[in-house]
């Protein structure tokens, strides 16, 4: 097998691990079944933990979690294969170790690793095993096939150095609080509050609850001190849920405020095919670097229409759709559109050769299915497809209105 064909398969498997929202037939089963297999695995570990079902289907459950594992870890095994598509701002071995070193490419390792590891050290099983927990956040994938639950993880990310300050906030109140309870109760309580951390506990309950009652101040300073504490507890706990209450307060009038845009303002689209002389040919859309109100609306590749990611590397023969706002001018800009017909007199001529320099500009001109770049040596030919801006009148011309 030639190094193309393979490269070839590798970039197919690469589309089908990724999330499809298409008619990627195979993407789309592989995303239910990956689903299914998170899903199974769980419910398994769940079921285990119970003696009766252990009991009665242990050899069944053990079964079920070794066939999803061992997808866990071919899945894992497949996106290191093709992670210089995942990053293709990284080459070679750094687009693995992005991967490796990413949130969801440790999740996707501790799926399965703990498992295997028992086998090769028997020692730490105890511990091996409570690190398959790790498994349960797999369940963050399916923020990929919902924007619901993405919305949560932009608004956490959005808000992330609000939420950082208020906890921060939130632990030097509960080492002060701790510290000034064990001033005040170390004599009264010397069993209960033995040193300055022991009143840690107390600060959570107190300042994140309303207490469990285990711990509890017994003089008059430290009953007053433990009333500060718990309203001031409130006040503190209603911070982090007022960030988070305004981000989404925040997005959601973002989403709608694009809503009514897309509303109000009408978008044009442009069909671009892609050539092998073409610059964008093998970039990925990121790289592109188009202006800010364009956007690439859809990718179609071989029949099927791919959602246009950052991370999507171009191809020769690639459709792509652009999507921009319309031209919006009070002036409304006229352009005319001539057809040369046999005897026109531009017919064989340069265009920096033609007499129209202080009056017209030509903006493109369509020969055939091509559309060519105006530039002073490009030789016009009968059939072509001139369009042009003109102050001037020109006959057999239709009016183009942007």
């Amino acid at each position: 097998m030639d190094k193309k064909k393979r490269e070839h398969i590798r970039y197919r498997i690469y589309e089908i691990l990724e999330v499809r929202a298409g008619i990627d037939h195979a993407a789309r089963v592989y995303d239910v079944i990956y689903l299914m297999t998170i899903i199974i695995n769980l419910t398994v570990s769940i079921m285990y933990t119970y003696e009766s079902y252990r009991a009665e289907y242990g050899e069944l459950l053990t079964a079920i979690e070794n066939v999803t594992v061992a997808l866990f870890c071919i899945d894992y095994i497949l996106r290191l294969c093709t992670a210089k598509y995942m990053y293709p701002e990284a080459h070679g071995p750094g687009a693995v170790r992005k991967y490796v070193l990413s949130f969801t490419g440790i999740i996707d390792m501790l799926s399965f690793l703990p498992y295997y590891l028992p086998f090769f050290f028997p020692s730490g099983a105890v511990a091996f095993r409570m690190l398959r927990v790790m498994r349960v956040f797999r369940l963050f994938r399916i923020n990929a096939y919902y924007d619901s639950l993405k919305l949560i993880t932009d608004v956490l990310n959005s808000k992330r150095q609000q939420l950082f300050s208020s906890v921060f906030t939130i632990l030097i109140l509960m080492l002060a609080s701790s510290l000034c309870m064990y001033s005040l109760e170390h004599e009264a309580q010397p069993e209960v509050f033995t040193n300055a951390f022991s009143g840690i506990w107390w600060s959570a309950s107190t300042l994140l609850t309303v207490g469990y009652g285990d711990i509890y101040p017994i003089t008059t300073l430290g009953k007053l001190f433990g009333i500060f504490i718990t309203f001031l507890g409130v006040g503190m706990v209603a911070i982090p849920t007022g960030i988070i209450s305004a981000g989404f307060v925040d997005q959601y009038s973002r989403i709608k405020r694009i809503a009514e845009y897309g509303q109000e303002a009408d978008v044009h689209f442009i069909r671009i095919h892609l050539t092998a002389r073409d610059p964008w040919v093998n970039k990925s859309i990121a790289q592109l670097h188009l202006p800010e109100r364009v956007i690439v609306a859809v990718v179609q590749r071989n029949h099927r229409v791919l959602v246009p990611r950052g991370n999507l590397v171009l191809r020769q023969d690639d459709v792509m759709v652009l999507a921009a706002e319309s031209f919006q001018d009070k002036e409304h800009i006229r352009l005319k559109e001539i057809i040369l017909q046999k005897n026109n007199p531009w017919n064989g001529q340069r265009i920096r050769d033609l007499d129209i320099s202080r009056h017209s500009v030509i903006v493109l001109v369509k020969r055939k299915e091509r559309v060519l770049i105006p530039n002073g040596n490009l030789i016009l030919r009968e059939g072509d497809m001139v369009i042009l801006y003109s102050e001037m009148r020109i006959a057999n011309v239709t009016e183009i209105e942007i």
